[in-house]
């Protein structure tokens, strides 16, 4: 693990067009040592995940629909955040399918 310099916080590595480097949300960057970049490369792509699969849900809740006001809505809830964090729930309109969040 390597450590901002400037704020302290963990440098993760970044990928941008061919260029892989570690970047801080402050702004620092920082090159990577050549024998570094193996592991860094298959980070990196190991990081961008596509959710493509459809998640079944069950329980209906009586929860208006922002689109299309229907009263009614199917539900579930994913750790999002951190695990101290509350679980983010999620919403999808029984008649128009429309998915919202719900951070209450």
């Amino acid at each position: 693990m390597k450590f901002c310099p400037k704020c302290g916080s963990l440098l993760l590595p970044k990928k941008e067009e061919e260029k892989v480097f570690y970047a801080c949300a402050c702004g620092y960057n920082e090159k990577i040592a050549k024998n570094d970049s193996n592991s860094i490369k298959e980070t990196v792509s190991q990081k961008e995940i596509n959710i493509t699969e459809e998640i079944e849900v069950n329980s209906l809740e009586d929860e208006e629909c922002p689109k299309c006001a229907h009263p009614r809505a199917y539900f579930w809830e994913i750790q999002t955040r951190a695990s101290d964090e509350p679980a983010t729930k999620f919403f999808k309109c029984e008649k128009c399918k429309h998915i919202w969040r719900d951070y209450k």
